[in-house]
């Protein structure tokens, strides 16, 4: 089974990047459904105190609509044109942070992707021009350059440009789809990579290393959010991320961790047993969420919703199943224990953005994860996969990975590559 899993792995290929012109569609897209309002959107800006940790990356709103990764740009996108203003050239800077595109260069367009490339010390003086015939003026709340442009736009009301650019990243392109299906294969592997180190005597943080270093060696620039590892009773908390626990005989690992991968984010989670084979209570209870996970999964596909209480909530379906299939040692129902949503959105930020008030469309990648977590037994399961919503159903992209218990123990039962002696050195 393992040999086959990374088999299937290894034929998929790193994917490209999205390509220039699809950005210029998102754009005309926005524009489409905005067609009185003028959006300015400024990038991140580069700190050496920020970025000191983790280098520098873009804001998923920019990024999205632009395209451009290098920090201080800023986006104005009006009815009839399209400006990016990026800085001038810091000799003093770049010694630090390496050499940055130039507003005067004559190939800054063609690499830009954009036919009007400015200098963003000269927007002061061009913003007046660019918003004089709009209706309205779209901006993003946060960020360094917001309390300059309410400065700069004092006498004028800016409405939050979030949500009408959400409502575009909700529906993600074949490009998107594979880039988001390369982070998901990736991340797979270091679960797998997971599992072969994960033994009794392993610390937390050694497990999450290895799952690091997998992605890493791929070629993925960072995690797509702080790796989750908590074994036995660190598994019922449901962001753990100190991973500072001695795994012990007898305890459930759960793992909810996975790469960012050319700005694109994964999100699986599992859980199996320490020592590789499930107890007759940990396998009832995760068999009743793996039935609330298929259940779910089922139920997922165009007009449903992600709400707790909103029509055609998939929530409930997991909740009701849960609440059908199992009891805690009083004999209350375990849908008490599903304490979180089952579901978001994943693309250029883990929790990616999106509009409440739409239900499931085709196109759309969100996560499937209900979970139980019981501190009285020391027990947490959680059971996570993406999924992209077709026309009538949705495709897992992370099917790789196994989640049937009787699948796991036959992969755990697998002697580990290279594995027995850096347990054996833990112990």
């Amino acid at each position: 089974m393992r040999f086959l899993v990374l088999l299937l792995l290894a034929a998929s290929t790193l994917c490209g990047e999205i390509p220039l012109s699809e950005y210029r569609e998102r754009r005309e897209r926005l524009r489409s459904a905005t067609p009185d309002g003028v959006f300015i959107l400024a990038g991140n800006t580069e700190s050496e105190i920020e970025e000191i940790r983790g280098g520098f990356f873009q804001e998923p709103n920019f990024e999205y609509l632009s395209g451009w990764r290098e920090p201080g740009a800023v986006l104005v996108i009006t009815p009839k044109e399209e400006v990016l203003f990026i800085p001038k050239r810091n000799p003093e800077t770049e010694k630090y942070t390496g050499p940055k595109a130039e507003p005067q260069d004559r190939s800054i367009a063609a690499l830009a992707g954009f036919k009007n490339v400015a200098p963003v010390e000269s927007l002061e003086s061009r913003l007046p021009g660019l918003i004089e015939a709009a209706a309205k003026i779209y901006a993003l709340p946060s960020g360094a350059f917001s309390p300059k442009l309410k400065t700069l736009l004092a006498l004028r009301e800016i409405s939050d440009a979030a949500l009408p650019i959400a409502r575009l990243r909700m529906i993600k392109s074949k490009a998107e789809i594979e880039l988001l299906q390369q982070a998901a294969d990736i991340s797979i592997e270091a679960h797998l990579a997971a599992w072969d180190r994960m033994a009794a005597g392993v610390y937390e943080y050694q497990v999450a290393a290895t799952m690091m270093s997998t992605w890493f060696e791929r070629g993925c620039r960072r995690n797509a959010f702080a790796p989750i590892v908590g074994s036995g009773p660190n598994g019922v908390i449901l962001h753990y991320s100190k991973n500072s626990r001695r795994m012990d005989t007898g305890d459930l690992l759960l793992i909810d961790a996975a790469a960012e991968c050319a700005s694109y984010a994964a999100d699986i989670t599992r859980t199996a047993p320490v020592n590789r084979k499930f107890t007759t209570r940990q396998r009832e209870l995760y068999e009743a969420v793996l039935g609330a996970h298929h259940a779910a999964i089922a139920a997922a596909k165009p007009g449903a919703t992600l709400g707790k209480t909103s029509p055609n909530s998939l929530f409930k379906v997991a909740q009701e199943y849960l609440d059908a299939h199992g009891k805690d040692l009083h004999g209350n129902p375990l849908g008490r224990y599903l304490i979180h949503g089952v579901s978001h959105h994943v693309g250029l930020d883990v929790h990616d953005a999106w509009d409440p008030a739409l239900p499931l469309q085709a196109g759309m990648v969100i996560t499937m994860e209900p979970g139980i977590y019981i501190p009285e037994e020391n027990i947490g399961i959680r059971i996570e996969d993406m999924l992209l919503i077709t026309d009538d159903g949705a495709k897992v992209l992370s099917a790789a990975l196994p989640v049937d218990p009787d699948e796991i123990e036959k992969l755990l039962a697998r002697p580990a590559a290279g594995n027995s002696k850096t347990n054996a050195q833990a112990r």
